[in-house]
Order: structure tokens, then C-alpha cells, then sequence
């Protein structure tokens, strides 16, 4: 079967099909531009999983389109015995949506009570009327391996008329993860375990609030996510109530015991008591205004404090019966169902098989997501360890729990471990497995100090000087890099540009085969990725430095997966201009000519002749660079910082850098008004560049 579409079907209640879409979704954003996620039949018009999916992968499509019919209505047909027209309208919807974008994924209906009133196999119906790969979701919990084989056989047999694409078994017993059995039942469709994660599987202070018609008294809505690992009633004084309350722990108390509410507030500051999840009063009491002002006063308003109008134990009973789902608000559980995905999911296999039945539609495309994605996957490739020196700025330590999440690095943080724990519990966080060193205290620190005197004795520093040098966190990273104890290092948050590359200038130096270090952007726009140099390091070049920047840009676009096709521009095109500014760069283009005759390299050449084919073909249509530049290589620092500014604002690309290059060891800048995207962005670059190169980075020479 040939078809741009797959039907993911879940096979029983909670089945966890929405993490299975959400990875596929990641999978198929790699290949195709415009994606359909098409729900045929729901339970709620405005359908959370629709919404979901729809806001995290910022899909153009308009929410009605992504929804077939709402359960009731479906009901109503076919108690009109109006099958036919039931499918009818389902499938039209469907093929409208194969028509007008490049791939369709189908999110089959879920299993409830609301869907009672519907055959069990709609799914499997309209996979085979919408002649769409099918893939089966099934929940392994509490079941024995011999259980699953069975349900597997049911389901090749129920879908024997179909093309079964992959089974996904979601929380798959632990036996099943270390033998990972082939039941050969159907060699040609590949079977996934995919493992329990406790924090995946988890509610939500919000999600029990929302379950329970909760009303929030706390301000701050970052703490609404902290997991409910058990909900607990208080009924007890606070002497005996606190040595009970484990890590996690929802408390469930009435609305008038004051006396438990602040203690729970204070014990969530005392470093020797657990971290409670939050708090529910019960009989729709509130507290009055002075003990609300007491606790907002004690800097509590992260904790999350709930109020319902359900008396105390009736409340237990309906919190513990909550279950745990991907949301908007909740982008840690959502990076952590991604990283299962990737973990435990053959990637390129799944994608082999996907695109050996697909009629690709799709062009040359990379968008900004295409590009990220891909990072991520080349990061993973070669699993690298990136140390972060400046573990007391919160975005660092968010991108660290995202980068654990996502498995794309191992990173290193430096600094005191319990305060670094401390913060990182405060916003509510897990980065229990990074490595945290404390350079203070690291047994390195006398090594550092000798071998950084031995390397730079010569240009006159001192003992002392050296040993003060060690005590900025950026050297001491630097020197981490330099003796292998890391792979490469990442900094700039809070400290300046000169701050992270003068100990790399000092310490790694330049790679053997250029003389200096220089830098570019990933410029991604809506459908294509380029690459602009140098826009952060080097003022103003000297021809021979411009040719090497010309050399290292070329290479680090050859890297990420960007074919070099190298314009050096000027304020002329061609053999049209003269003056010493385009005399510098014709030089240029000819030393880099001469020193890579296998790459494409090309200049003088004018911005707009570069990038625009129509302006291409009427001042140098012989080019093979000329309208189709992927790599820009600006003649100084002045014009290349404004330029990809004025296009960044202009265009709304997304703006990747500065990326060092040149160094020995891979050591990179950010902004210190960065976000946790760049930051994760520039982790994952930093990985690549440590990466051992392939082949495939050298491109020869051709269109």
C-alpha cells in the first residue's frame, strides 16, 4: 500500500496512543512540511489531544478541521441505522485533507464511557475506508508477556484485511524491555515496548484541580504542574501529621485548619522535609485574608493551594482515580514522553518503512522545526558530555531537565551541588542525573592550575595569576574541554562574549587546519535553513582570514546536514566592480577556490544575486552559486552583525548563534537574553561539532 497517511488506533482504554502520536508527529515533521493531524471521531468539540498536538507543533490547519464528528453524533447515525452516511462524511473529511497537505496522521477514537455506544472496531473500519497503514496501541500494564502475544495475534487477525503498520506497547513490563521478544507472528510489522516512567504516568496538581472542579488560591501558575505522587488526608496535629508526609504528597485537608496549611507551607523551605506537591482544601472553605497574606509574605506563592467544595475523604477517593495526560501547560511531560519515544523507538527503521509506502510529495524543504529535530537526532547519534558552568542562572538549569528529558547530551554543571539541587527543587525540576561538580572543592583544581601555568608561563603569568584564573568558572570549564573531562562547553548566559572565548583562545587554541577562530548563524526561515559568517568574532578580515572563514563556514553547514554552496558578498557582482573592499574579496574566493577545489565558492557577489534567482539570472546565470547560496560570507563584522539582524527582524527567521568554529575543541557563546530553546539549540550544536566527522561532511563538488 502506497498512502501519505497512518491511523493510530488505541485497542483498550488508557492506552497512552497520544504519546504514540506525539512521537510520530516529531518523526514525520523531519520529512514532510505540511502535516494534517485529523481526529474522526471525539468525545468534545474542543478536543484537548487536537489542541494539543495543534499548539505544540504549530500547526497551520484550523482546529474544526482536525475534528471528524463528536461521538454523540456518530451515536445518532447509527441508531438511524446510517452507517453508510457515517462513513461517508468521515472519509470525505479525509480525503480532503490528503488532498491539501503533504501527510495526514490519524488519531483513531479513544476507549471510554462516552464511547460505549460504538462498536470496538470503528477504528479498524475506517482505517481500511480511509486505505491507511494502521498502528495498534496497546497498554502492557500488569500483564504477563504471554497476555500481550495474545492480544497482538487477536489483533493481526482482526486486521487481517489491513496493512498493520507497527504495534506500540506502552508500558510494557520490565521483562518484556530486557529480552525484547519478536513474537514472529508477522515478521513485516516491527513491535515497540515502550517502558512505565513514574513522572509520565503521574497527575498534575492542575489535572486532579480540573478533575475535581478546583478553584486555585495561589497566584503562580509554574507550581500547578508539580506531580501528585499520592494524595494524603490531614486529619491528624502537626507533630504527627509532618514525620507522614513523603516527597510528592497532594495534602487533602478542610479549608478551615489553618494550622496544617502554614506548617505544609513551611516544611516546603526546611532542606530536611520533603516536597510536598501542593495543597486541596476541602468543603469549599478558604482560609481567611491574613493567613493568605502570611503565606504569599513567606514567598509560598509557588505552591500550588486549591480549593473544592467536596468534603475531605470523598475528595481522596476522587484525586487517587486521577489520570495523568499531555497538556499545553505541561511542556516537561510532554519532553519527557518525546525522549521515551526516541529512546525506546527504532527512528530511522520506522522512518525506512515509512517512506517505502509514501508518495512523497514533499520538496527540499527544511523549516526551523525540521532543523531542531534534526539536531536533536545527530546529537543522539554520538552521545557527547557538554558541561554548563553557569548552573545558578534558572534557564541553564530548565534546559539541563529538558536535555535530560530528551537524552540529547550529558551535561555537567558546575557549582555547589546541594544549592544547585535546592534551585533546581524550588522550580520544580529533576536534573538528578547530571553530574554537578563543584570546582571549589573538585580534585582537578590543583591539575588546572599546573598545567594552565605550564601553557601560559611563557606569555608572563604568574603562579598566583593562574591559580586566580582557575577560580572563574569559564577556565575551569575551558579546562575540563582541554583535558577530555568533557566534550565541549556552552556559557554566555550571565557572562560576556570575551568571558567564554578568551580562556577557549588561551586554552583549546585553534584546530591545526586554520589559523583562526570565526563564527555563524543558522539563519532558519519558513522553509530552508541558511548559514551567515562571520557575524560575532572578527572586525574586519584580511582576504586570506575571509577565505578561512569562507572554509570553516562551509565545513560547519556541511555538518548540519546543509550542502555548501558559498557566496562571498560585496557591494558588487562578478568582474563589475572595482575598489579595495571587492578587490579583497575577488582575493578571497580565490584562495578559498584554490585551497577546496571541490566545494562551490563563489564572489564577489551582491546579497540579492546570491539569494534571489530571478536577480541571478540576469547579472551571473552561468552560476552555480548565484540564486541558490546556502552559505553567506559577509566581508566584515559590520556589515554581517547588522545584516542578519535586519534580516531576522524583517523576515521572523529564527536565529541560531553565534556558532563557534575553528577551535580544536567545540566551545560556544549565547546571548545573555538567550531562552531555553537557544540554549538547548546551542547544547545540541556544541554535541555535533564533539562529534568524530564522517565523509559525508567533505561535499563534492556539483548542484
Amino acid at each position: 500500500m502506497q498512502s501519505n497517511s497512518l491511523f493510530i488506533a488505541p485497542r483498550e482504554r488508557h492506552a497512552g496512543s497520544l504519546l504514540i502520536s506525539l512521537g510520530l508527529m516529531s518523526l514525520l515533521r523531519q520529512k514532510f512540511e505540511k502535516i494534517a493531524f485529523f481526529r474522526p471521531l471525539v468525545t468534545e468539540k474542543e478536543d484537548p489531544d487536537c489542541l494539543f498536538i495543534k499548539h505544540y507543533f504549530q500547526l497551520e490547519m484550523p482546529k474544526e478541521k482536525m475534528i471528524g464528528l463528536q461521538v454523540s453524533e456518530a451515536t445518532q447515525l447509527l441508531s438511524e441505522n446510517k452507517k453508510h452516511a457515517l462513513y461517508e462524511t468521515l472519509v470525505g473529511q479525509f480525503q480532503t485533507l490528503l488532498e491539501n497537505y503533504d501527510f495526514v496522521l490519524v488519531h483513531g477514537m479513544e476507549l471510554s464511557d462516552h464511547t460505549s455506544g460504538i462498536e470496538l472496531d470503528i477504528n479498524l473500519a475506517l482505517a481500511k475506508h480511509f486505505n491507511s497503514p494502521y498502528v495498534s496501541v496497546l497498554s502492557g500494564q500488569n500483564k504477563q508477556p504471554h497476555d500481550i502475544e495474545k492480544e497482538i495475534e487477536m489483533e493481526l487477525h482482526a486486521s487481517s484485511e489491513l496493512d498493520p503498520f507497527a504495534f506500540f506497547i506502552n508500558r510494557a513490563p520490565s521483562c518484556l524491555l530486557e529480552s525484547k521478544p519478536s513474537f514472529p507472528k508477522h515478521p513485516n510489522v516491527p513491535i515497540y515496548f515502550l517502558p512505565e516512567i513514574e513522572d509520565l504516568n503521574t497527575p498534575t496538581v492542575k489535572e486532579v484541580s480540573e478533575a475535581l472542579n478546583g478553584q486555585f488560591l495561589s497566584s503562580d501558575e509554574a507550581g500547578n504542574n508539580r506531580l501528585v505522587k499520592e494524595p494524603i488526608v490531614a486529619a491528624m496535629t502537626i507533630e504527627n501529621y509532618l514525620p507522614r508526609v513523603n516527597e510528592g504528597d497532594l495534602i487533602i485537608v478542610p479549608g478551615d485548619r489553618s494550622d496544617i496549611l502554614i506548617a505544609s507551607v513551611m516544611s516546603l523551605f526546611a532542606r530536611n522535609m520533603p516536597n510536598i506537591a501542593g495543597i486541596m482544601l476541602t468543603g469549599g472553605l478558604i482560609p481567611r485574608p491574613v493567613i493568605m497574606d502570611l503565606i504569599t509574605n513567606y514567598h509560598a506563592s509557588d505552591l500550588p493551594i486549591v480549593s473544592v467544595e467536596t468534603d475531605t475523604y470523598p475528595t481522596a477517593v476522587k484525586a487517587g482515580q486521577v489520570h495523568a495526560k499531555l497538556s499545553t501547560t505541561n511542556p516537561r511531560k510532554t519532553n519527557l514522553a518525546l525522549g521515551l519515544f526516541d529512546q525506546w523507538v527504532n527512528r530511522e527503521h520506522l522512518m525506512d518503512k515509512l517512506l517505502a509506502r509514501t508518495q512523497d510529495r514533499s520538496q527540499d524543504i527544511t523549516t526551523p522545526i525540521m532543523f531542531e529535530y534534526g539536531l536533536f537526532e545527530k546529537a543522539r547519534a554520538e552521545l557527547k558530555t557538554i558541561v554548563l558552568p553557569e548552573a545558578t542562572d534558572e534557564r541553564i538549569l530548565k534546559a539541563c531537565d529538558l536535555l535530560l528529558q530528551r537524552k540529547v547530551v550529558n551535561p555537567i554543571l558546575l557549582g555547589n551541588p546541594e544549592e544547585i539541587l535546592y534551585q533546581a527543587n524550588l522550580l520544580g525540576i529533576d536534573i538528578g542525573e547530571a553530574e554537578i561538580i563543584n570546582p571549589e572543592t573538585s580534585p582537578w583544581l590543583s591539575e588546572f592550575i599546573d598545567d594552565f601555568y605550564a601553557m601560559r608561563k611563557h606569555k608572563g603569568i604568574s603562579y598566583d595569576l593562574a591559580r586566580d584564573s582557575m577560580t572563574h568558572i569559564n577556565y575551569f570549564a575551558t579546562m575540563m574541554v582541554h583535558k577530555g573531562y568533557a566534550d565541549g562547553m556552552v556559557s554566555g548566559a550571565t557572562h560576556t562574549t570575551a568571558d567564554t572565548v578568551r580562556p577557549a583562545l588561551q586554552i583549546i587554541k585553534t584546530d591545526s587546519k586554520t589559523a583562526l577562530v570565526s563564527s555563524v548563524f543558522f539563519m532558519c526561515f519558513e522553509t530552508r535553513v541558511l548559514v551567515y559568517g562571520d557575524c560575532a568574532v572578527n572586525q574586519n578580515p584580511t582576504a586570506e582570514e575571509l577565505s578561512e572563514i569562507a572554509l570553516s563556514s562551509a565545513q560547519t553547514a556541511a555538518r548540519f546536514g546543509i550542502t555548501p554552496k558559498v557566496a562571498l558578498l560585496s557591494y558588487s557582482t562578478g568582474i563589475s566592480g572595482h575598489g579595495n573592499e571587492v578587490d579583497k574579496v575577488r582575493q578571497a574566493t580565490q584562495l578559498a577556490q584554490q585551497k577546496r577545489p571541490d566545494l562551490i565558492i563563489e564572489g564577489p557577489l551582491q546579497y540579492d544575486a546570491a539569494i534571489d534567482m530571478t536577480v541571478a539570472l540576469q547579472k551571473m546565470p552561468e552560476s552555480q552559486v548565484a540564486g541558490k547560496a546556502t552559505v553567506f560570507i559577509f566581508p566584515d563584522l559590520n556589515t554581517g552583525n547588522n545584516t542578519y539582524k535586519a534580516v531576522q527582524r524583517a523576515s521572523g527567521a529564527i536565529a541560531i548563534g553565534p556558532v563557534l568554529q575553528g577551535l580544536r575543541k567545540p566551545i560556544n557563546d549565547l546571548s545573555r537574553g538567550c531562552s531555553v530553546a537557544d540554549i538547548i539549540n546551542t547544547v545540541a550544536i556544541t554535541a555535533i561539532q564533539a562529534q568524530t566527522p564522517s565523509e559525508t561532511t567533505r561535499s563534492s563538488k556539483g548542484p
